[in-house]
C-alpha cells in the first residue's frame, strides 16, 4: 500500500465556467470557455499547482432537446467536448494531477471503455481514472435508439457486468508481457496474454485486448451511486467515490455504511476513498463570501431554478406560481433518476413547506455551499475528516477560474499549516496520490 500522507483532494468540472448555474453570467468566467482547449488545460494546470489528487469530468451523452427556454439561461451539457478525448489533451499539458473521465454503461461497450482509459493510462502516465455512471436522463437513451432509460435495477446489474469485463480486459497481459527482445526476434510473451472469454447476462466477450497493461494495472474506478444498489456496486468495484451527504452526521453514518460493505467482497476499507463534495466560496470575511452567492444566486433566472427542481424531482414545474408551495400532487412518491438529489429535495419540503421561489434559491444539488474565510473553510473541512465522515472532498467552485485560484492561494496554504495536505506530490501516479495499492494481475501470485 503506499502511503497517504494527506487528505484527497478532487476538483469536479461539470460546466466549464463553474458549477453554479449562472455562473457563465459572472463577469469573471468565460462564457466562451466550452470549445477552449487552453482553458482547460490552464484550469488543471491550476489544480496541479495546489496538488490536487484529481482532475474530474462530468458528462451526459446528450443536448438537450426540450424546455429549451431553461436550457438556453443554464446550458449544462449543451456545449461540451467528449472526456476522454478531453483527457488526452489534458494528459500532454500536466504532469501529476490524476485525470478522471465519465463514460456511461448504459450507452458504452466494455472493449470500447477499457481500450480508451488503459490508453489514457499510458499516455499520462498512469493518471487515469474512469467514473463509471449509468447515466440518468432520457435524453442519452433517445441518442441511442431507446425511448427512455431502463429500470433503475436493470442499468446498476449492467454496470456490474460492464466492470467485471472491463477488469478482465485491463488483465489481457500480464506485466512485463512485452519483452521487445531483438536476439530472440520476440517482441511479446505468448504465455503472457490470457484471452477473455465472457458469457453474462449484457455482455459476450471472445477476445484480447490490443495494448499492454496500463502503468497503474487497472485505471481507478470512481463512482457515485447513493441507491443501495448503487451501494453495493461502489462497495464491490470502486475505488473513489464521490459522496453528497448534506450534513457531517449523515456523512460519517453513510462513510460507515459503505465501507462496512466491503468485507464481504473481500476489500479492505482502505481500498476505497470517499470523497465529500464540497463546494466552497472563499472570502476576505464571512460577509465577503455571503455576498459573493448572494450574487451568483440573483443572477439565476426563475426559469431555471424552477426547471433544476423539476429536473430533479422528475415532474413539471413550469405552470406553478413561484411564491406558493408546491402541491402535494404534483410531487413524485420516489425516484428513478438521481435518488439522492430528489430525497433532499424532499426532505426540505417535508420539514419548511417552503415557496417554489424559495425553494428553488435553497436547493444546491447537493451540499450547501460553505462559505467564508480560508480559515472556516479549513476548519470545515478538518472537522469532516476529524469526524470520519470523508478521505478527501470533491471540490465545486461556483465560478471558475477565480474560485479554484482562491481556494489554491488561500485556503491549501492553510490545509498545509495545519499538516493535513500535502506539500508536493510524492509519486507520480494517481493511486500513489491517493495510497491505493497497484492491483496485481490474476496470473501472478506477488503484488505486481
Amino acid at each position: 500500500m503506499t502511503q497517504q500522507a494527506s487528505i484527497s483532494l478532487a476538483i469536479l468540472i461539470d460546466q466549464p465556467t463553474g458549477t453554479h448555474p449562472a455562473s457563465w453570467l459572472h463577469p469573471d468566467s468565460n462564457p466562451a470557455a466550452a470549445n477552449d482547449i487552453g482553458y482547460f488545460q490552464r484550469i488543471a494546470r491550476l489544480a496541479e499547482r495546489g496538488k490536487f489528487d484529481l482532475f474530474f469530468i462530468a458528462d451526459t451523452p446528450a443536448a438537450r432537446t426540450d424546455n429549451l427556454h431553461a436550457w438556453s439561461r443554464f446550458p449544462m451539457y449543451m456545449n461540451s467536448f467528449e472526456p476522454v478525448t478531453l483527457l488526452a489533451s489534458l494528459a500532454g499539458a500536466t504532469t501529476h494531477i490524476g485525470l478522471g473521465g465519465t463514460v456511461s454503461t448504459s450507452f458504452s461497450e466494455p472493449y470500447n471503455v477499457a481500450r480508451q482509459f488503459a490508453s489514457i493510462d499510458h499516455l499520462s502516465g498512469g493518471r487515469a481514472a474512469w467514473n463509471v455512471v449509468t447515466s440518468a436522463n432520457d435524453y442519452a437513451a433517445r441518442n441511442f435508439g431507446h425511448t427512455a432509460l431502463p429500470p433503475h435495477a436493470q442499468r446498476y446489474r449492467r454496470a456490474g457486468e460492464f466492470v467485471d469485463v472491463v477488469k478482465k480486459l485491463w488483465d489481457t497481459w500480464e506485466d512485463g508481457a512485452f519483452i521487445r527482445d531483438r536476439v530472440t526476434g520476440r517482441i511479446l510473451d505468448p504465455a503472457k496474454q490470457h484471452v477473455v472469454h465472457h458469457k453474462g447476462d449484457f455482455f459476450e466477450v471472445n477476445g484480447a485486448l490490443n495494448i499492454a497493461r496500463s502503468p497503474q494495472g487497472h485505471p481507478v474506478i470512481i463512482q457515485a451511486g447513493a441507491s443501495d444498489t448503487g451501494l453495493e456496486l461502489a462497495a464491490r468495484t470502486a475505488e473513489v467515490v464521490f459522496a453528497s451527504a448534506a450534513g457531517i452526521e449523515e456523512a460519517r453514518r453513510s462513510y460507515q455504511d459503505l465501507k462496512g460493505r466491503m468485507a464481504k467482497y473481500g476489500r479492505a476499507p482502505e481500498e476505497l476513498r470517499i470523497l465529500a463534495g464540497m463546494p466552497v466560496i472563499v472570502g476576505r470575511t464571512a460577509a465577503e463570501a455571503e455576498a459573493k452567492h448572494q450574487q451568483l444566486q440573483e443572477l439565476m433566472h426563475p426559469d431555471v431554478g424552477r426547471f433544476r427542481l423539476g429536473t430533479d424531482l422528475e415532474t413539471d414545474l413550469s405552470d406553478l406560481p413561484l411564491d406558493e408551495p408546491i402541491p402535494a400532487e404534483r410531487l413524485p412518491q420516489s425516484a428513478n433518476l438521481h435518488k439522492a438529489f430528489f430525497d433532499g429535495i424532499m426532505k426540505i419540503i417535508r420539514e419548511e413547506n417552503p415557496t417554489l421561489r424559495q425553494l428553488y434559491l435553497r436547493y444546491e444539488r447537493g451540499r450547501k455551499t460553505i462559505k467564508g474565510t480560508p480559515a472556516q473553510i479549513a476548519d470545515t473541512m478538518q472537522a469532516w475528516i476529524e469526524a470520519g465522515a470523508a478521505d478527501g472532498f470533491m471540490m465545486q467552485f461556483h465560478v471558475l477560474p477565480t474560485g479554484l485560484a482562491e481556494f489554491v492561494e488561500q485556503v491549501v496554504p492553510e490545509l498545509q499549516r495545519r499538516g493535513l495536505y500535502r506539500r508536493d506530490y510524492s509519486g507520480t501516479m494517481l493511486r500513489d496520490h491517493l495510497g491505493l495499492r497497484r492491483p496485481a494481475h490474476p496470473r501472478t501470485l506477488a503484488p505486481a
